[in-house]
């Protein structure tokens, strides 16, 4: 269970991520995109999952019974190859019901001091 005292906490990311080409086109192959120029706006969770997971490991959450719920963008501007980004994650919500535990985090990319994506994800842990 998520120690409830984490909820509203942000964990600042300690590693950068350079974004390159070659990450962007192999993303854009997958999800069916042919414009290059710019990363597929799904491209940040390929940054902000695993960090976020990173950052959170020690939450009380059970990753082992984890399933996604939602995923939501807000995009300030598109990501391309050379952006160095930091991932933060903060705990926004917690919450039981039906015995299943839903967490809500929201991570940001930022490119120095400058805000790039948010992501919403929407966490159960299956009871």
């Amino acid at each position: 269970m998520l120690n409830g005292e984490l909820v509203g906490r942000t964990f600042p990311g300690a590693e950068t991520t350079l974004v390159t080409q070659e990450s962007i086109a192999a993303f854009a192959a997958v999800v069916g995109e042919t414009n290059l120029d710019v990363a597929p706006p799904t491209y940040a969770i390929s940054i902000t999952l695993n960090q976020s997971q990173t950052l959170l490991q020690d939450s009380g959450l059970d990753w082992t019974r984890v399933v996604h719920g939602d995923q939501r963008f807000e995009i300030f501007r598109p990501i391309v190859a050379g952006d160095k980004l930091i991932c933060s994650s903060t705990i926004e919500s917690a919450r039981v019901m039906a015995g299943n535990e839903i967490v809500s985090i929201r991570s940001d990319l930022h490119s120095g001091s400058e805000l790039v994506v948010s992501t919403w994800s929407t966490l159960v842990v299956r009871a």
